[in-house]
C-alpha cells in the first residue's frame, strides 16, 4: 500500500507530529509513506525514518498556490498513491482541483484528518468532503455534524490522537543533573508545590485565569509557585509583557514563574505537581494534559472539548465547570491538602491511533 500525507509544512506541532507518527507507522508495517508539503526542519527525521519527501509550495492561503494544482497532478500520476490523506485546508483544495484532472482508474482513495473547529464556510467544508474524515475526538466529531450535515456521519471516523507511553512514562523523574541546572536558573522553584501551565503564549490559553488562582490562594499557600512553560512568538511579545506587567503590579514575581520556550516538556510535567489546562476555548484533543497524566502529574482543567474527554477517562477528579473559578481554586485547594494518587494511563495511546489509521486505509484500498 502507497500512502500520500499532504500538510502545508514540516516544521512544529500537532499536525506535523501525527504525520510523522503514521509515515514512520506505515513504513515499519512495510507499506510506502510520502509526505508532500513545503519542507521544514522535521524533513530530515521523516526521511531518516523511511518516508519519501516531496516539496511543493502547498502551504500559503494565496490565489497563488493555484500553481500549484498542476504540479500536484502530476506528483499524484508519477507516484501513484492507493491513498491520499490531506491535513490542511489549503492542500486540501488543491488535491481537490489535482484530482479532477483524472480518470476515475487513475485517481486514489482520498482521507481528510479535521484537526481543528475551523472556521464555519465554504473554505473549511473541504475537510469535510473526503471518502473518509478523520476526527481526532468527539468533540471534532460533533462540530462535523453540526456545522457540516452534508458529510455523511457514516463517513465520520473518530480516531483519537495518541502518546507513545515509553516516552513519557509513568513516575518519569528529571535527573539530578536537570533539576541543578533548573533550580540554578530558577531559585524560587525550589521546595515548592508547583502548577504548571504549558502551551505557547496566547490570549486562548488562560494566562489571566491563572495570576488570578495564584493570587487567591497565595495568602493561605505560601509554598504555592506557577510555572508557566511556552513562548511568545514575535506578534505575542506585547501581550507577553502585559501578563509580566500585571503579575509585577499583583506583587506576585516571587510566586510566578516564565520560563519562556522549553524543548524539554516532559520534565517540566513530571516536576510539576499540577498541570493546569485553562483554554478559553475547546482544544481539539488536548495532547499536553495526556502527556502529563502520562508521567503520573495530576491535570486539573475546564470541562470542554478533548481535554474533558481525555480526563473523563482517565482522571475525572480533575474536571471543573466551565469558567468557574471558585470550583478552580477548590480543586486545587484538595489536591495542594491531599496529593492524588495516580495510576499509569492506558487509554490514548500512538499504537491503538496508527493501528485504527492504517486499519482505515486497508479497508479501503480493499476490492
Amino acid at each position: 500500500m502507497k500512502v500520500m500525507q499532504l500538510l502545508p509544512e514540516l516544521n512544529s506541532g500537532g499536525v506535523e507530529r501525527g504525520t510523522l507518527e503514521i509515515a514512520q507507522a506505515l513504513c515499519q508495517a512495510g507499506h510506502q509513506s510520502v509526505v508532500v508539503s513545503n519542507g521544514g526542519r522535521l524533513v530530515a527525521q521523516l526521511t531518516a525514518e523511511g518516508s519519501q519527501h516531496i516539496e511543493l509550495p502547498i502551504h500559503k492561503k494565496a490565489l497563488s498556490s493555484l500553481w500549484q494544482i498542476k504540479p500536484l497532478r502530476q506528483c499524484i500520476l508519477a507516484e501513484q498513491p492507493d491513498i491520499i490523506h490531506v491535513r490542511s485546508r489549503v492542500p486540501a483544495w488543491l488535491t481537490h482541483f489535482a484530482l479532477k484532472g483524472l480518470t476515475a482508474a487513475q485517481r486514489p482513495h482520498l482521507v481528510s484528518t479535521v484537526h481543528g473547529f475551523y472556521s464555519i464556510n465554504r473554505y473549511s467544508a473541504i475537510m469535510t468532503r473526503a471518502e473518509k474524515v478523520i476526527a481526532v475526538s468527539d468533540s471534532v466529531v460533533d462540530y462535523i455534524q453540526h456545522n457540516y450535515p452534508n458529510c455523511p456521519t457514516e463517513d465520520i471516523v473518530r480516531i483519537y490522537r495518541g502518546i507513545d507511553p515509553s516516552a513519557f512514562p509513568f513516575a518519569y523523574r528529571p535527573t539530578e543533573a536537570w533539576l541543578q541546572q533548573v533550580y540554578q536558573a530558577f531559585p524560587a522553584l525550589q521546595n515548592k508545590f508547583l502548577i504548571c501551565l504549558p502551551g505557547r503564549i496566547t490570549r486562548l490559553k488562560g494566562h489571566e485565569t491563572l495570576i488570578q488562582l495564584v493570587q487567591n490562594l497565595a495568602q493561605h499557600y505560601p509554598q504555592l509557585h506557577a510555572v508557566i512553560v511556552g513562548g511568545a512568538v514575535a506578534k505575542k511579545q506585547a501581550y507577553l509583557d502585559e501578563l509580566k506587567q500585571r503579575v509585577a503590579q499583583q506583587g506576585l514575581h516571587d510566586k510566578i514563574t516564565f520560563v519562556g520556550h522549553r524543548s524539554d516538556i516532559r520534565e517540566w510535567l513530571a516536576l510539576s505537581d499540577v498541570v493546569l489546562s485553562l483554554s478559553t476555548q475547546a482544544e481539539t484533543f488536548g495532547r499536553t494534559a495526556l502527556e502529563a497524566l502520562s508521567v503520573g502529574t495530576p491535570v486539573i482543567g475546564w470541562q470542554r472539548g478533548g481535554v474533558a474527554e481525555i480526563l473523563s477517562q482517565c482522571y475525572p477528579a480533575g474536571l471543573v465547570a466551565i469558567d468557574d473559578l471558585a470550583a478552580l481554586q477548590t480543586c486545587l485547594e484538595q489536591h495542594i491538602e491531599q496529593p492524588a494518587v495516580m495510576h499509569p494511563v492506558d487509554q490514548f495511546s500512538l499504537a491503538s491511533m496508527c493501528h485504527e489509521t492504517l486499519s482505515l486505509y486497508q479497508a479501503l484500498v480493499k476490492p
